[in-house]
């Protein structure tokens, strides 16, 4: 890329320097910074890339694209801006040559239930006959392609990456988790959206926006502050109080949700063990739709996907059909085989909201006994915590607190967040001994996330349903500055082959 391409792409407040020459890379870590390449200095929450000029002079930069003028040497480019991560975006879009403006782009946004979204829109669209990318809180893959998630959305630099390794493999579609930091940093300022899809709006990341009210205008940017970028088609599920709100803002509308006054709705609906069978009704005409996921969540969650399938003109039928195929979610409701003649489910639950759900979904499968074990993370929103733990305690016959990622947090003043809400209900901590005795009405404490799993699978019986929240899919632990392995379904079927072990014995 030419500096004067990159100039024209920005439109800067100004120019230091030559206005001409190639740039062989785009950084914005200086770290990675190699000779003839350009360097963006973006402010984060707990770093500013102006600190870092320095170092990526000193690596043979070539321009540097900052918000705040300083000196340079001569040989060097300064490009003045507003916003250095949008015109990171823009830059990126440009170098990689908009690998999505020929893509069909669908953006996902909503508190919870993107990931299972995503996945159920993947199964849908391949049965149609497309070949969809994914890019979220999973991984990011491609058919035989699968690669780590490092962010639900990656800085835009490396979206634009990926998008176009994606294109460039035979990607016909890209599918996009989009969080709300994403779109407060601009990341997705370079992506041609053609879908958006809203899923609902509940508390969540109030460290990093302040309010609920904040977070729901930073969700809006995918529908209405995209400019040219954003969707022409929007999937809003109105059942959700922010979605009502922004359904009257949005262009191509298809609503959806349990209600009647969705244009998407179920008429009938069977919610069991075995899965979700439903009628739906739809202005495309109505449909039978039998899924194995579980909960009325769920039910959400294949209406917002059947929503979109409709809006790009899919037949009733066919996305009946491959919704049909979808199967369970890595980490959501994922369930944990064993021989105890329980039913242990992991997932990924980690707001009051999702708890509230995931629980509710649990409730409807009338088990003899609920056991819920969860913990929250640390350096995160402290107000969710008690919430949590009521909610916890509302529909569980025994709760056992842990640790989930404390991060650099002290472990014992989360759960004692947590304890304020538990004890809304119970009426105080119990023994792991008391809680053995008991078995229903109180909650136990144990900060060791293994020791705690090893300690819930113990109290199972036949009947009985263990959920296991908060970390679903993630093979991770973040305790201090350390990210240690830890995968919650790994350490379950370990704790159920020690305990059938010591029986056996």
């Amino acid at each position: 890329m030419n500096i004067s391409t990159l100039v024209k792409k920005l439109t800067p407040r100004a120019i230091i320097g030559p206005a001409n020459g190639e740039i062989s890379a785009l950084h914005y870590n200086s770290r990675q910074v190699v000779p003839g390449s350009t360097f963006f200095a973006l402010r984060g929450v707990a770093a500013d890339g102006h600190r870092f000029i320095d170092d990526a002079l000193q690596r043979g930069a070539k321009a540097i694209v900052y918000e705040t003028e300083r000196p340079l040497p001569p040989q060097v480019t300064g490009i003045l801006v507003d916003d250095a991560r949008q015109a990171l975006a823009l830059a990126s879009a440009c170098y990689y040559d908009d690998p999505t403006k020929d893509m069909l782009v669908i953006g996902i946004t909503g508190t919870n239930g993107k990931t299972t979204v995503s996945y159920l829109l993947e199964t849908l669209l391949s049965s149609a006959g497309r070949r969809p990318a994914v890019i979220g809180t999973v991984n990011y893959r491609f058919e035989g392609q699968l690669l780590a998630s490092t962010h639900t959305t990656p800085e835009s630099l490396d979206l634009q990456e990926l998008a176009a390794r994606f294109h460039r493999a035979g990607a016909d579609t890209l599918i996009l988790e989009v969080s709300s930091h994403a779109l407060e940093q601009r990341r997705v300022d370079g992506i041609a959206f053609d879908l958006g899809i809203f899923t609902n709006l509940t508390p969540e990341h109030l460290d990093y926006h302040g309010d609920l009210e904040t977070y729901f205008q930073a969700k809006c940017r995918l529908f209405t502050g995209l400019g040219s970028r954003g969707p022409r088609q929007a999937i809003i599920d109105i059942d959700d109080s922010y979605g009502q709100r922004l359904a009257k803002q949005c262009q191509g509308l298809w609503s959806c949700g349990l209600s009647q006054e969705a244009d998407v709705h179920p008429t009938v609906s069977d919610i069991s063990l075995e899965g979700i069978k439903a009628s739906i009704a739809s202005p495309a005409g109505d449909f039978e739709l039998c899924s194995a996921l579980r909960g009325e969540f769920n039910l959400s969650n294949l209406l917002c996907a059947s929503a979109a399938g409709l809006a790009l003109g899919l037949a009733p039928a066919k996305v009946a059909e491959g919704l049909a195929e979808a199967t369970a979610v890595p980490g959501r409701l994922e369930p944990v085989e064993n021989a105890l003649g329980a039913l242990i489910l992991v997932d990924y639950a980690h707001t009051a909201d999702a708890l509230d759900k995931a629980l509710a979904a649990v409730t409807d499968l009338k088990p003899d006994r609920i056991i819920t074990l969860f913990g929250c993370g640390g350096d995160r929103d402290r107000s969710k915590r008690p919430v949590m733990g009521e909610v916890a305690a509302r529909h569980s016959a025994l709760v056992v607190v842990t640790s989930d990622n404390p991060r650099t947090e002290d472990p014992g003043a989360i759960i004692d967040d947590i304890r304020l809400g538990l004890e809304r209900v119970f009426k105080g901590q119990w023994s792991q001994q008391q809680a053995a005795e008991k078995g229903c009405g109180g909650y136990v404490v144990i900060v060791d996330r293994r020791a705690a799993i090893d300690f819930a699978v113990s109290q199972l019986g036949k009947g009985d349903l263990l959920l296991v929240a908060g970390k679903g899919h993630e093979d991770y632990q973040l305790i201090g500055n350390q990210r240690l392995h830890f995968d919650d379904r790994e350490e379950l079927r370990r704790a159920l082959q020690e305990r059938e072990g010591c029986h056996g014995a």
